[in-house]
């Protein structure tokens, strides 16, 4: 069974919006990380906004390391509910959300990714079917933009798996749900 993994860009305001501010501390080691966490999923879990952007952006790139290879490649699944159709190796998720969701999972045997996607991830959270939040955190404080757990975001708790850290200041605090 699939587990869904979320991994998220914030700042150490929580920002998550808009993270062209990554870009001064994406390097090399950052790059491997990324690597790793794409190749270890079968599939992507989208939010419309996060689709957009990235099906804007991706189907043109390529590499020398097969990372737009695989990404372009990936079945791609798409939560939204004004979308009728997708492209980019996609499909739109229609119906109840926790429901579908919980049919990815039976459908694929390794990682379902989640970038960015806040209102996914939130509405997953709430639903308990996010198995791993991977907090990327970039040591700058970007002052306004959407945060991940906005205010008013229902209580939920987690336990720290592991951190991952790089020389350049970012970390990535590792999360799974702590239950009840």
């Amino acid at each position: 069974m699939g587990k869904i993994v979320a991994l998220v860009y914030v700042s150490l305001d929580g920002v998550m919006e808009a993270p062209a501010w990554t870009a001064p501390y994406f390097d090399e080691e950052h790059g491997q990380y990324a690597h790793q966490a794409l190749f270890a999923a079968d599939a992507l879990l989208l939010g419309r906004e996060t689709y957009e952007g990235m099906s804007q952006a991706w189907p043109g790139m390529t590499d020398e390391d097969g990372f737009a290879d695989r990404i372009n490649a990936m079945p791609k699944h798409v939560a939204s509910a004004t979308l009728e159709s997708a492209e980019w190796n996609a499909e739109v998720i229609k119906g109840d959300l926790g429901e579908q969701v919980t049919v990815l999972k039976e459908k694929y045997e390794r990682d379902i990714l989640i970038y960015g996607s806040g209102a996914l991830i939130r509405s997953l959270i709430t639903e308990g079917l996010v198995d791993e939040l991977k907090l990327w955190v970039h040591p700058v404080v970007v002052g306004k933009g959407k945060r991940l757990f906005p205010e008013g975001a229902p209580t939920s708790t987690w336990k720290l798996d592991g951190t991952t850290t790089f020389a350049s200041g970012a970390l990535i605090l590792d999360y799974r749900p702590a239950g009840e």
